[in-house]
């Protein structure tokens, strides 16, 4: 896939740029407007630039950028559809999948892949857009997946819209479906016994909820924020062990782990801007199961990039040329 030129929009901490990138695609550019998310961006994932670009100006970047990508990624902000969030599509930021839509319409690239949380299915937004793609000419697959079950150690259910132009409506569904593991990945799984734990606190939004949790399951969701265990943490009958000084949440790098970050990566910065870029992110692992899928259906169609096109009718011209040479 290495053609396949890929242009990454609200490219927070870059875990879709790195998923696409590990698949094989060759990402040209990427996009974001937080300026902690790009400085981390540039600290760990090099070879392309990264912009800094207020996205929810479409047209300003239709019109200002000179390239043309055979793929457009992405994942808008979603706090107005998460649970996590306020559920209000009138905050402005659903608005930003409305962007992303206009975006790939008007750079018209041969694919896209956007991502977001699974209540977004249930959005105006997300509506309007998928609107604004089939009238673009794609083909859309819509195919919500478990992180868990595509080699993160994770229960984190993410939405993905993939669009082919000129594509049939559900044309990756099998590729996706076929792929996923018989059963979550835990996180001893994933970490062996580096983690020196065997159970750890996750705050939970509300004491109705369990806090503690084991590492023979996958980690839930990774948030945007990390506290301590608080002294007035009651307990839950569905803890995996009873509250003790022991206990401990996650680190920050033991997260970007858990989101399938590589061991490399340098988190530098500020403590509350880190957690919020690594629990904004699209897990790699999920990123790029999605990736290899859409990579075994290019390979498949025998999609063929502009510059191999461009390539193949330079031979053309070639070739007719010495073949006319010859006859001379």
């Amino acid at each position: 896939m290495s053609g396949i030129s890929t242009m990454d929009l609200f490219a927070g901490g870059g875990g879709m740029s790195l998923g696409f990138s590990n698949a094989g695609f060759r990402v040209v550019a990427a996009y974001d407007n937080w300026m902690p998310a790009i400085n981390f961006y540039r600290r760990n994932i090099t070879g392309h630039p990264i912009h800094r670009f207020d996205l929810s100006d479409a047209d300003g970047l239709v019109e200002s950028t000179a390239l043309r990508p055979d793929l457009i990624i992405g994942g808008p902000p979603c706090q107005d559809f998460s649970s996590a969030g306020k559920r209000n599509e009138n905050l402005g930021r659903a608005d930003l999948t409305r962007s992303f839509a206009a975006i790939v319409s008007g750079l018209r690239p041969s694919f896209f892949v956007m991502e977001n949380v699974d209540r977004a299915l249930k959005s105006r937004a997300l509506a309007e857009a998928m609107q604004v793609f089939r009238d673009a000419g794609y083909g859309l697959t819509v195919k919500v997946l478990d992180a868990s079950l595509c080699g993160v150690p994770q229960q984190r259910k993410r939405l993905f819209v993939i669009g082919e132009m000129g594509g049939q409506d559900g044309f990756l569904d099998a590729r996706l479906e076929s792929g996923l593991a018989d059963r979550s990945m835990t996180l001893r799984e994933h970490f062996g016994d580096r983690l020196g734990l065997e159970h750890y606190y996750r705050h939970p939004r509300s004491y109705a909820r369990r806090g503690i949790f084991s590492i023979d399951e996958p980690s839930p969701t990774v948030r945007g924020v990390n506290r301590p265990l608080p002294a007035g943490y009651p307990g839950h009958a569905g803890d995996t062990c009873p509250v003790h000084s022991s206990v401990r949440p996650l680190t920050t790098k033991e997260r970007s782990l858990v989101q399938t970050f590589p061991e490399q990566f340098i988190l530098e910065g500020n403590k509350t801007e880190l957690e919020q870029i690594i629990g904004n992110a699209v897990p790699v692992k999920l990123a790029e199961y999605v990736a290899k899928c859409l990579s075994g259906h290019i390979t498949a169609i025998g999609f063929q990039t502009a510059q191999q096109t461009l390539a193949a009718q330079r031979m053309d011209v070639l070739g007719t040329g010495v073949q006319a040479r010859i006859q001379i």
